[in-house]
């Protein structure tokens, strides 16, 4: 089983992919892991070292989950998949979940309120623009994954994030089966 789950943060991605990990008992590569050096998410690797960890995964296993992207750095990257998974969500919905996610990672020191009263910061702002955002070239929108679902050869499930992580499962398992994976 190759899974890769894309779509906006908040959506639900890590969640799904790890509860695909520990039933499948198979590898789960968060994206971010490539991305940055620690949880603070404030210095990146260089793209050098993304690939040398994307393509020491790829020698170690068979099978995975993934949660994320790498198209921007690595557009070739998990094109082995057997089904890319693009999770939505409600934007309300998907906007206080990033707000929760924010304080429970102790973030608010470095928030403020939004024209709506609403706490927010940086990376909240940033997540604002998923939609927006017209560029495909603009990382982590709708519009480059897009136009990553788009080049694509392998199927496509577009599923709602806010269906529970079993429901999301077992779509994800009848399409594989049908796929006689």
């Amino acid at each position: 089983m190759k899974v890769q789950i894309i779509g906006g943060s908040g959506t639900g991605k890590s969640t799904l992919a790890k509860f695909i990990s520990e039933k499948e008992n198979i590898m789960w590569i968060d994206t971010d892991s490539y991305l940055w050096k620690d949880e603070s998410f404030t210095e990146n690797y260089p793209i050098e070292k993304r690939r040398e960890m994307y393509e020491n995964d790829m020698e170690l296993k068979s099978d995975y989950v993934v949660s994320g992207s790498i198209f921007s750095w690595y557009p070739n990257g998990f094109d082995d998949r057997d089904l890319l998974v693009f999770l939505f969500l409600d934007e309300k919905i998907r906007m206080e979940r990033l707000r929760k996610r924010e304080v429970r990672r102790d973030n608010p020191k470095k928030a403020w309120c939004d024209e709506d009263g609403n706490m927010t910061n940086e990376f909240i702002e940033w997540c604002k623009t998923y939609l927006k955002a017209k560029d495909k070239t603009m990382i982590g929108t709708y519009a480059a994954q897009s136009y990553e679902m788009e080049l694509c050869k392998s199927p496509i499930l577009k599923l709602d994030g806010s269906r529970s992580v079993e429901e999301l499962y077992s779509t994800i398992r009848a399409a594989l089966k049908g796929k006689k994976i």
